[in-house]
């Protein structure tokens, strides 16, 4: 039997995953976006974990919220990488504070 000690496992797993993905890598913009996403998605599993553990539909409405707002946040993000990369030609972290005026 699955019980909610596996999710909570696996959600801090995904978690930590995202955090040392954002730390280890900061050259790479892409990777820190997926970081985030794992991050949020670890956030998802908690919410739907607890929201069966506790026979209550509240969770699984806000994780599709979350769902959602990830969704838009990855897209609105790679349409700005993507439009920085055509005027500066790279999307190195270190190359994007020389964005001024």
């Amino acid at each position: 039997m699955i019980g909610i000690q596996h999710f909570l496992v696996v959600s801090a797993i995904l978690f930590a995953m995202g955090v040392f993905g954002i730390f280890l890598n900061r050259k790479n913009i892409i990777i820190i976006l997926m970081a985030i996403e794992l991050i949020l998605l670890s956030v998802n599993i908690n919410l739907v974990a607890f929201s069966a553990y506790l026979g209550d539909l509240v969770g699984q409405v806000f994780a599709m919220f979350v769902l959602t707002v990830a969704a838009g946040e990855a897209a609105i993000g790679l349409a700005i990488l993507v439009i920085y990369f055509r005027g500066r030609g790279t999307i190195l972290v270190d190359d994007v504070n020389r964005m001024k005026g």
